[in-house]
């Protein structure tokens, strides 16, 4: 059963098509997962566009029809269509066949329940894997039905309810889907919103035939930055491969960071709520907190990872939730992230700003810099973050997520390590670029052992 254990990850399943992730273990997956719930109902299934999703889909449809457990199919979609379909129809949880921005001999499963709550290693996905280890299945005496069902025009104006569609102003855009599922469902936005598309990619194809559809690694914003140049956009909007994330690009082609959208979105917010709370990963940088705190509102650190973000969310009653990876969280759409929700905010503060999209965010860009999350490998991940520690005794230390080392020039560090991989991620913020380089290169000297 190591095979099993091998695909369980902290937040979802994810494997190698054929050897590792099957149609049998995505049936037994459907099944346990199905036995697990906790609340009596229907089970959402959705799929992205990768070529073996169809069949991974179908065999964890099947499983789930096993338990007794009634599906509604919602077919390809996003994600976080399957958080939404789960809230909204008020369904005992939800699955969603698709390995995000992976190459494509990847797949995985993500799961959520009731109110679209988090499945991770904490919150039940470790028990459905020891259900599958134990052969623990319920198999039910009849098995449940299937529904076909499409959620796209209420996702739509789901996302749209977010901002005032009316006063919404004409802006010329570039998009890039990366051959992922916002290309599907970018297009049924458009029709409602005053934007010229440059749409790039938008055919679905799971083997990525142009460039991974991630957007945290420069080489695959190229495409899309040339296109804002050649037709004069306003900005550029980037999609991962299952559209749960999204990257603004301003005028110049320029990426925004998540911790400047993060910034720019929580603004938002306390306007619309004033005085709330806004969650803030660990790795968010200071530009975030600061306008935070000028809106009036207060900030809450939290973990990395959705799982740990969702639950404290609901802990705080927090209205937004930003990290610095580009997943944007919100309470209105049942604590949940969602790629569209944050393009379309992003976009209509942009086109009722009066400003171009760097002019808006010049101050948020000046204040601090932040060096790309780097990651590396490590056979000892805790003695290293130990090693690490201890070379800054007298520094302010915070261990909510790995090590967090503040300065006295505002300067700080974060080394975490990976929930999946033998690797340790460093992340760093410096007011200037001498400082963010000094300290970069101490720290990677100790993690190196230099």
């Amino acid at each position: 059963m190591d095979a099993i254990n091998n695909i369980f990850k902290a937040y979802d399943v994810r494997g190698r098509v054929g050897s590792e992730l099957t149609a049998d273990v995505a049936h037994k997956i459907g099944q346990a997962f199905a036995n697990w719930l906790p609340t009596e109902g229907p089970v959402a299934v959705g799929r992205d566009m990768r070529p073996d999703s169809a069949e991974l889909a179908a065999a964890a449809i099947e499983g789930i029809r096993a338990a007794g457990r009634d599906v509604q199919d919602i077919g390809e979609v996003t994600s976080d269509m399957i958080y939404f379909a789960v809230g909204s129809g008020k369904l005992a949880g939800g699955m969603m066949i698709t390995a995000s921005h992976n190459p494509g001999e990847y797949n995985g499963i993500k799961l959520c329940r009731e109110e679209a709550r988090p499945v991770g290693e904490a919150t039940g996905l470790y028990e459905i894997r020891d259900r599958i280890i134990a052969g623990k299945f319920q198999t039910a005496k009849q098995p449940g039905t299937v529904t076909q069902t499409d959620i796209t025009e209420a996702w739509i104006q789901h996302a749209l309810s977010f901002i005032d569609a009316n006063k919404l102003k004409e802006l010329k855009i570039a998009v890039d889907a990366g051959n992922g599922m916002a290309g599907k469902i970018f297009p049924e936005l458009e029709p409602y919103v005053p934007f010229e598309v440059t749409e790039l990619y938008f055919d679905l194809d799971g083997t990525f035939p142009n460039h991974i559809a991630n957007p945290l690694e420069a080489k695959n914003l190229i495409d899309l930055q040339k296109a804002i140049q050649e037709h004069g956009c306003d900005a550029g909007v980037a999609f991962d491969g299952d559209g749960d994330r999204a990257v603004l690009l301003d005028e110049n082609g320029e990426p925004l960071s998540g911790t400047v959208l993060t910034a720019l979105l929580a603004q938002y917010f306390l306007q619309q709520h004033p005085g709330e709370t806004i969650l803030l990963n660990a790795i968010c940088g200071q530009a975030a907190s600061e306008m935070v705190e000028k809106s009036g509102g207060t900030w809450v650190r939290t973990r990395v990872g959705h799982s740990f973000i969702k639950g404290n969310m609901r802990e705080h009653n927090a209205v937004f939730a930003g990290e610095h990876s580009g997943h944007y969280y919100f309470r209105d759409n049942y604590c949940a992230d969602s790629g569209l929700i944050a393009a379309v905010i992003g976009l209509y503060i942009l086109s009722t700003s009066g400003k171009t999209l760097s002019e808006l965010v010049a101050p948020l860009r000046k204040a601090y810099l932040q060096i790309p999350e780097t990651n590396f490998e490590v056979a000892d991940k805790q003695g290293t973050i130990d090693r690490v520690a201890v070379a800054f005794p007298e520094n302010e230390h915070e261990t909510l997520d790995g090590l967090t080392i503040r300065f006295d020039d505002q300067s700080w560090c974060n080394v975490r390590p990976s929930n999946t991989e033998p690797l340790l991620r460093l992340n760093a913020e410096a007011k200037t670029q001498a400082r963010l380089d000094e300290l970069v290169a101490h720290i990677t000297k100790l993690i190196n052992r230099v």
